[in-house]
């Protein structure tokens, strides 16, 4: 999969951190960066919709009633 570059500067503490945690050899800073990415952009996400639904919760009266639901069979 082509990647498009991407130029971040860090302070000197924050890199020697990523050097760290991500030495190499084990795994590269790259991909480190790109799943940290990748995570905060999923959290965002899910905090947005937590949030949306907190605004406009489901209905107790739009849910569906299982009352009466037949037993699964495979």
């Amino acid at each position: 999969m082509y990647m498009k570059p991407f130029l971040i500067q860090l302070d000197e503490h924050t890199l020697k951190a990523l050097n760290r945690i991500a030495a190499p050899g084990k795994r590269k800073r790259s991909d480190f960066i790109r799943q940290a990415i990748r995570n905060a952009i999923r959290q965002a996400e899910y905090h947005a919709r937590r949030e949306a639904y907190g605004m406009q919760p489901d209905a107790i009266l739009d849910s569906d009633d299982w009352s009466t639901a037949e037993d699964y069979k495979l």
